[in-house]
């Protein structure tokens, strides 16, 4: 969400889950707080709310930027309102709210798709479910007619089909989650962690047995319970003011009746006195530690303080941890720490990658002596003060979105939801700002100095999953607090006409391009965006994987990888804790074409910014030590690739398709080989600087609130006088690759996987073919869109997999297509069955692109480009793409007339570019259980593999 938020995610809060995940820290000090003096904020949001009569608080932000509206749902249900027996209720509704309802019979999500709706979705967490969508301004009618007739017209559409085909896409992302490496730590962190009974002790996706026992009425009840305008909250912002929000407001939610006044859980965060731990094994590549504390809950000032804590113990490059454990002790590849509010009580914790070889204890010996040091001494003023910049930086640069993840919208809606203030950011950003090491001191002794949980994960066998019988609950859902008076009114939707037609749609307006040169040759483009304080850039270089060819794979990534890891008078800490202190964002990284190094700059630092990002490229130190450093968690982060399935699939297509001896032929993460990582040398990285990284035919792009007349002299003075050293490397051509004659399929062996992961692909035309558009629109009717072919098999009709889809990914050279699924053990070979239909039916015509699919597809591709380029980085990866490919300055709107031309039998046409016959299968699952079916689909010639590609025997 928006916000104050720790700028480096923990694998942890990525898990399937508590409210962890998903919460942002805005809260409402308590009153001793508020009489502090009132410091100035760095960023705000500026707001009106209303209250229907029925309930529903509505909340209006105003910004024009964009002709678009942020339409944010939030109803104040999550996992915490379920009951043991009956959990994965909210998240199964959010399921099944996205199925239409009783006015509507579809998906919900095709009239957003013909309109060009942008950042649509819906997410679950311990203490809410929101759903969210950024329209057209004119299409804001037809949201909200779809958004309330789900409200108040919902229950009539649920039917047991619906239900059951539901129910199976939510178990299915539950084992997508189950099967990843460490993928059962969250669900025992959560049982351990809370007494039995208490709201937070299971995961927001439920139990298997409480989802396979939830029958129609369970759900319905559980609906009318907790579904009604006044346990809701809806926010609009962008392009709407107050008056246009109340009439609509009224017009669609007002005759909607108030549902029952529920009580919520009471506040409990349980907090522990005692320590205890957990110690299991799984098929992971190394050993991991976990160790978590029950923490205040929201609305507390202890909240900030404890974030403030993480940042300075494992937030970032030179936080406490990381200079001990990683730097100088050397005893792990990764260390993370976070805090984490949730409405009942929160979590503090810290997760450690240790070092292949290191013995766990040593590593938690050092965690202790590091928890002992701040809990007796506090963080120092020079940690503090980094650590406030960090947040506040984060905040002005999240709010720069109107909805979507972390938009405005969702900060509004959380602090209302939450708070009962949609302005608790405020109170926040002050806790923040006024918050002394004391303050910290004494809030990490209160909740930290005991009760911790650890959980060790250690490399092994996995431990199958036991879940608890399921329980019978009690009858009622919840309790009823005192219940409010509430009224109706009438309105004049006529729902029996249908969704509201939008007519008219924004014209696409892109930002014009400013170009100038450097004095040595550097070429700049600006796109000025006022506003949001904030200036980026994006060096556009050439090199890329493709630069590894004939030398050591991953050469490029680890080259760029390590610009920031010190240079000049700054080594690897130095130069992190300089960025933080400016409230800078740099890094540099490499892709299949390319290099590119960014910096996100504060315009109040913007020439101390760029001085740091001129000498990160024109100065980096390569330190023998750093590279150690880097080179050891770079290859534990490659055993991390090829112990995830879909990470392992996505190593093996490349050089399998692309053949040996190719740019290409390298895994698309660009991490390389262990050997090759193992062999590299300071020499090799200084080589690859001098080659690739120079100003000259490099290309800056700038996106932000500046001008060029104000930036250039800043560029020139710490960029203009950079000359490339040695002799420039020249892009090499990328040889064509001819299809192969006939399909091949690699199965990869993965014991004891709850599911099978399937990757088919081809290679396909450059980018820069004249054909690309009409193969990109192609694929979309296939695999790109929720209501696409795929999609819609594997997952809606069929409820076999979390999701279906394809992609066609850029490159200068023939550039890769591939369709995947994450699919049910039991069910692997009929749904590789089903995608082999699907994509042969489709390229050879049996059942061509429809009228209406292509319609579909141009609507929402050309429709949503309004709304596409809200963001300043949205337009600086426009602008990288131009110069990347060789694209005209107006090459947006070109593509869009290029769009609206298109045929369904151009596009059929486009398609026969993926030729069934030539395709290559990757599937990552237990061979045990899967083998003889894939083989009996006689699909091609089949080889079992390992995570390299080499041949191994086949399962018997």
């Amino acid at each position: 969400m928006t916000s104050i938020r720790r700028p480096r995610a923990s694998a942890l809060a990525l898990a399937v889950g508590l409210a962890v995940a998903s919460l942002s820290p805005l809260h409402v000090p308590d009153a001793v707080a508020k009489e502090q003096a009132q410091p100035a904020l760095v960023a705000d949001i500026a707001f009106e709310q209303f209250t229907l009569p029925n309930g529903l608080r509505v909340i209006v932000h105003t910004d024009r930027k964009a002709p678009i509206v942020a339409v944010n749902i939030w109803y104040h249900v999550g996992a915490k309102n379920e009951l043991p027996g009956r959990t994965g209720f909210a998240h199964l509704f959010e399921h099944l709210m996205f199925q239409g309802s009783e006015n509507y019979k579809g998906e919900f999500f095709e009239p957003f798709e013909l309109v060009g709706a942008t950042d649509q979705n819906g997410t679950t967490n311990s203490d809410r479910t929101n759903y969210f969508q950024n329209v057209p301004t004119t299409a804001l009618d037809m949201a909200l007619w779809m958004e309330s007739d789900r409200m108040g017209h919902f229950l009539g559409a649920v039917t047991q089909e619906l239900l059951d085909e539901q129910r199976g896409v939510v178990q299915n992302e539950k084992r997508q989650g189950e099967n990843q490496p460490y993928g059962q730590v969250f669900e025992r962190l959560l049982k351990a962690s809370y007494p039995e009974g208490h709201p937070y002790s299971w995961t927001t996706i439920g139990s298997m047995a409480d989802l396979s026992a939830a029958s129609l009425d369970d759900v319905q009840r559980f609906f009318k319970t907790w579904y009604g305008p006044n346990n809701a909250v809806l926010v609009l912002a962008g392009d709407i003011d107050v008056a246009t929000a109340r009439e609509k407001a009224m017009k669609y939610f007002g005759d909607i009746p108030a549902g029952p006044t529920m009580a919520q859980p009471k506040v409990d965060p349980a907090p522990r006195t005692t320590s205890t731990r957990d110690t299991f094994t799984d098929k992971v590549p190394q050993a991991r530690v976990y160790r978590a504390w029950n923490t205040a809950e929201y609305g507390k000032p202890d909240v900030e303080h404890l974030q403030l804590l993480a940042q300075v113990l494992g937030g970032s490059r030179s936080s406490r941890l990381d200079k001990r454990l990683v730097f100088e002790d050397k005893l792990a590849d990764n260390v993370s720490a976070a805090a984490w509010p949730n409405l009942l009580g929160g979590l503090f914790f810290i997760q450690v990658d240790v070092k292949q070889g290191v013995d766990v204890a040593t590593v938690e010996k050092a965690l202790d002596e590091e928890l002992a040091k701040i809990l007796a001494d506090g963080p120092t003023a020079a940690e503090l003060e980094q650590a406030r910049t960090v947040y506040k930086a984060g905040f002005v640069r999240g709010i720069e979105r109107i909805g979507g993840f972390g938009g405005k919208a969702d900060a509004l809606a959380e602090c209302a939801v939450f708070a009962g203030d949609p302005g608790c950011f405020r109170d926040s950003l002050r806790t923040l700002e006024t918050a002394t090491a004391k303050d910290l001191l004494a809030t990490g002794r209160r909740w930290l100095s005991k009760g911790d949980h650890t959980i060790v994960v250690t490399p092994g066998e996995r431990v199958p999953t036991v879940e608890a019988p399921s329980v019978t609950p009690p009858a009622a859902t919840a309790v009823p607090a005192a219940d409010k008076k509430y009224t109706v009114v009438e309105t004049g939707v006529d729902r029996s006409k249908g969704v509201p037609v939008t007519e008219t749609f924004p014209s696409l307006a892109f930002p014009a391009l400013q170009r100038t040169e450097l004095s040595n040759g550097m070429k700049v483009i600006l796109a000025e965006r006022p506003g949001l304080p904030v200036v980026q850039m994006n060096l556009q270089l050439d090199g890329g994987y493709a630069a590894d060819l004939g030398g050591k794979l991953g050469t490029s990534s680890f080259t760029m990888g390590m610009l920031d890891e010190g240079a000049g008078d700054y080594d690897a800490l130095t130069f992190g804790d300089r960025a933080e202190a400016l409230g800078a964002n740099l890094g540099s990284s490499a892709n299949l074409d390319g290099g590119s190094a960014y910096l996100s700059a504060l315009k109040e630092n913007l020439d101390e910014s760029v001085a740091l990002f001129a000498t990160m490229l024109r100065e980096p130190r390569f330190d023998q030590k750093e590279i150690e450093r880097v080179r050891q968690s770079w290859i534990a982060g490659i055993k991390q690739e090829k112990a995830r399935p879909n990470a392992a699939a996505l190593r093996l297509l490349p050089p399998l398709m692309y053949g040996e001896n190719h740019p290409y032929a390298i895994p698309f993460s660009g991490s390389g080989t262990e050997a090759s990582i193992a062999s590299l040398t300071r020499d090799d990285l200084v080589a690859f600087h001098q080659r690739w990284v120079r100003p000259e035919g490099a290309t800056l792009v700038i996106v932000g609130d500046t001008t060029l007349a104000e930036i250039t002299p800043v560029l020139e003075k710490h960029l203009g006088s950079w000359k490339g050293e040695g002799q420039a490397a020249a892009q090499a051509a990328i040889p064509a690759v001819a299809l192969p004659a006939k399909p091949r399929v690699f199965l990869v062996d993965q014991p004891g996987a709850i599911q099978a992961n399937v990757y088919v692909g081809q290679l396909v035309p450059s980018t820069r073919d004249d054909q690309a558009t009409e193969l990109e629109i192609a694929n979309a009717v296939l695999g790109g869109e929720f209501s696409s072919r795929l999609n819609m098999n594997l997952r809606e009709d069929k409820g076999w997999a979390y999701g279906s889809y394809s992609f066609v990914q850029a490159a200068l050279g023939q550039r890769p297509w591939i369709a995947f699924a994450a699919v049910q053990i039991d069910k692997t070979s009929e749904s590789i069955a089903e995608l082999k239909r699907e994509i042969t039916e489709y390229t050879t015509g049996q059942v061509p692109a429809a009228a209406a699919e292509v319609a579909k597809i141009q609507a929402t591709e050309i429709r949503s480009l309004p709304g596409s380029y809200e963001t300043a980085n949205a337009v600086l990866g426009a602008i990288g793409g131009i110069v990347r490919y060789q694209r005209p300055d107006d090459y947006v709107v070109r593509r869009r007339a290029e769009i609206e031309a298109l045929t369904p039998a151009v596009v059929q046409e486009a398609a026969k570019a993926i030729r069934p016959e030539a395709l290559t299968w990757v599937i990552v699952g237990d061979l045990s259980k899967i083998e003889a079916g894939v083989r009996a689909l006689n699909l091609g010639e089949v080889q079992v593999v390992d995570a390299d590609g080499k041949p191994v025997a086949a399962a018997k």
